[in-house]
């Protein structure tokens, strides 16, 4: 084979690894900042109260409403619209020449483009256990019982038109930033029990603090006026007027506990 063959093939190879290396290093640093740390557990299984993950199902697209999307400069992932579109029933005739109609939809929340995504472990504390071993002859081990029901809140951090449709969008992209069980709402039951145990020695008090933890978003939403245009037998979807606005929230993980342990 010629030399310059070989030492082209050679930088070609060394360039596409050199290329791929920022990708893989910021695939890495992103999993792990959302690594679940070691003292956050999973309590799905032990919950006592069923949360819901209704808000979790993802709207399926149907064929007019696909064609209408991929032909659409703007891009669109608000699932209200998609689900308003789904329903809409389009049959221009094929013999209907120079028939024009223009069929205005309002306006609408279009996508949210995410541009910082954090988690706060300790957004909320949610329970306390307290094991006092003083004069006592023996280490004492204490365990996370949760003493009575509580309800985590999360929202959007600041007033904002159609605030719905706005959760919606930013819980949907949240999903996919840290792949976390998330909802606005969850709840953790009465009862609910963890085997793990810490240590209480003798003369010493222990508190065991337990934490719903939470996502913050920080984005942008893109709005604009939505029209459905008929041109002969053609239909295409066309977005007017499109403006953007920053936008966050907190949103909490759902049937997740932090915990934080400390001797006095």
């Amino acid at each position: 084979m010629n030399k310059r063959w070989v030492v082209l093939i050679a930088l070609i190879a060394l360039l596409t690894v050199v290329n791929a290396l920022p990708t893989s290093a910021e695939d890495k640093k992103s999993e792990e900042k959302n690594a679940i740390p070691n003292h956050v557990l999973n309590i799905s299984k032990d919950n006592t109260y069923p949360n819901s993950t209704d808000d979790q199902e993802l709207l399926e697209s149907e064929e007019l409403t696909k064609e209408l999307l991929e032909d659409s400069d703007v891009r669109i992932t608000n699932p209200q619209l998609i689900e308003m579109l789904n329903e809409t029933s389009l049959k221009p005739s094929p013999l209907a020449i120079g028939y024009r109609g223009e069929v205005f939809l309002g306006r609408w929340p279009l996508a949210y483009d995410s541009k910082e995504t954090n988690i706060n472990w300790e957004y909320q504390e949610i329970n306390t256990n307290e094991l006092n071993n003083h004069g006592g002859e023996l280490t004492e081990k204490i365990s996370y019982v949760q003493k009575e029901e509580k309800q985590v809140k999360g929202g959007l951090t600041s007033r904002i038109s159609h605030s719905d449709q706005m959760m919606k969008l930013i819980l949907l992209e949240a999903q996919q930033n840290t792949k976390l069980p998330l909802s606005f709402t969850t709840v953790i039951g009465k009862g609910t029990k963890q085997n793990n145990t810490y240590a209480v020695p003798m003369n010493k008090v222990g508190r065991l603090h337990a934490f719903a933890p939470a996502v913050n978003e920080k984005g942008e939403v893109a709005f604009g006026d939505v029209y459905i245009k008929l041109k002969g037998s053609k239909k295409m979807l066309s977005v007017k007027n499109v403006t953007r606005q920053g936008i966050g929230a907190w949103i909490p993980v759902q049937d997740h506990v932090s915990f934080s342990f400390e001797l006095k």
